[in-house]
């Protein structure tokens, strides 16, 4: 068994790839430690509030699957009949809640970022430094639902594992936050999938509170690889969670939420807050042709993305499996 979806990319200081939210703000705090500063510990107690909420949506959520379990209308209970007793797996399913949770964060995390990192839309409610730092707290709190989750998924394992305790905490460490430790099934290929969104986000968020440090030219340039962490933790959540294991219109939705993130990017890309980013016409470029290329190549691959999610909805074939008949779901296996 495990978790459902990994979630995502936490980005404190701006948007996602190629997005450079903040920036201007940020370069004009780069020097010195003006009482204005953006610290770590200023947003840390900024985003208690909004972690509250992050909580309560998962008690929502949990309770939301924990009663699906029961009456056993869950994809879940197919795709793992033993599952059945929601009580006797209730961590599991805090886990579950817990990464749905870390999903909704991280993609309103994104969307912020690339609202951001152009002029801000006058239709926004707020300010666009409030809007950072909601920005930045919604990261941070990001980071803490990703790692309740996989914490949690390590403790159900522990929980169930019949051997002594130091060797049950050591297996579950491995199989939870160790690349290829867990062997079995997909979860070979979707567990380290999540495990390196995890392992990228912490970093690539946390760079943004030691950009006087590394440079702001240096933190823009790590900065874009955070798509990667939000890629990576959908493809996660689709490979692999059970709550999207089977065509349907849960699964199409989680798809068709990705559309405002690629239309928003092909946006920046689009039209660039840099001059210096804006696409010339090939001969009127001046810069290493690689980087004419590399711009382009970008912008072509987020219109293709955006045909592909329209394709899906369109068509309906959103790469779920196709649900078993009832008298064999207990055939099924999650490995």
């Amino acid at each position: 068994m495990k978790p459902s979806p990994v979630p995502a990319a936490p980005d404190p200081a701006g948007g996602p790839a190629g997005t450079d939210t903040a920036t201007d703000t940020g370069a004009r705090q780069d020097a010195g430690r003006s009482p204005g500063r953006v610290t770590l510990r200023s947003d840390l107690r900024a985003s208690v509030p909004d972690g509250l909420i992050a909580l309560l949506v998962t008690a929502a959520v949990f309770a939301l699957i924990y009663a699906r379990i029961k009456a056993k209308t869950s994809s879940t209970v197919s795709v793992m009949p033993f599952m059945a007793d929601a009580g006797g797996f209730w961590m599991y399913f805090l886990s579950q809640a817990f990464g749905w949770t870390a999903l909704l964060w991280a993609w309103t995390t994104v969307v912020l970022g690339l609202l951001l990192s152009g002029p801000t839309p006058r239709w926004l409610p707020m300010s666009a430094p409030r809007l950072e730092r909601l920005h930045r707290t919604t990261s941070l709190n990001t980071i803490s639902l990703i790692f309740a989750h996989a914490l949690l998924f390590a403790a159900e394992l522990v929980r169930h594992d019949t051997a002594r305790w130091n060797s049950a905490v050591w297996t579950a460490f491995v199989e939870a936050f160790v690349p290829g430790g867990y062997d079995s099934g997909t979860g070979r290929w979707a567990m380290p999938i999540g495990q390196a969104a995890l392992y990228l986000a912490i970093p690539l968020g946390l760079l943004f509170y030691v950009r006087h440090r590394i440079g702001p030219r240096t933190w823009r340039v790590l900065h874009r690889f955070v798509i990667v962490v939000y890629v990576l933790s959908v493809w996660h959540t689709l490979l692999y969670g059970t709550n999207v294991w089977y065509d349907g219109w849960f699964r199409t939705t989680v798809w068709l939420l990705q559309l405002p993130i690629a239309a928003l990017l092909l946006g920046r890309l689009l039209f660039p807050a840099r001059r210096s980013e804006r696409l010339a016409r090939p001969g009127a470029h001046t810069g290493p042709a690689a980087g004419w290329a590399l711009r382009f190549t970008g912008r072509f691959a987020a219109a293709a993305v955006i045909a592909a999610l329209l394709a899906i909805l369109v068509s309906g074939n959103d790469g779920g499996r196709s649900v078993p008949p009832e008298d064999t779901s207990s055939t099924h296996n999650h490995d």
